[in-house]
């Protein structure tokens, strides 16, 4: 997630930056303005393709992430459902034994009862 702030901060400084150079280049340019404006439209389109090649990276990269956390969680979810079912087994067998234990009892308070 930190990748990804950094690379926000990183193309918006990228942008102000291009911003700024474009605006500081018209006001000083001794061009044409037709040339001037054809130079700003192609400075503009090329970053523009820069930006979405980084943003398409990026979004590669965070599906990758998340693919890989999705894995480590479904594989702590395994893990842990064997866990419970361990548990559930292990009260399971406890309750089985004490039930039996205490028919025991019963029974044989019955029988010298009589």
């Amino acid at each position: 997630m930190d990748n990804l702030k950094n690379t926000g901060k990183m193309v918006g400084s990228i942008a102000i930056g291009a911003l700024a150079g474009v605006t500081l280049g018209v006001l000083f340019a001794p061009r044409k303005g037709t040339k001037t404006r054809n130079k700003i439209a192609g400075g503009a389109e090329k970053m523009s393709k820069n930006l979405k090649k980084k943003m398409s990276k990026e979004a590669k990269d965070f599906k990758k992430s998340i693919k890989k956390e999705a894995k480590i969680i479904k594989n702590k979810a395994s893990e842990i459902e064997g866990l419970v079912e361990d548990k559930m087994e292990s009260a399971s067998a406890n309750l089985k034994e004490k039930a039996i234990a205490l028919l025991h009892m019963t029974t044989d308070h019955q029988l010298t009862k009589k």
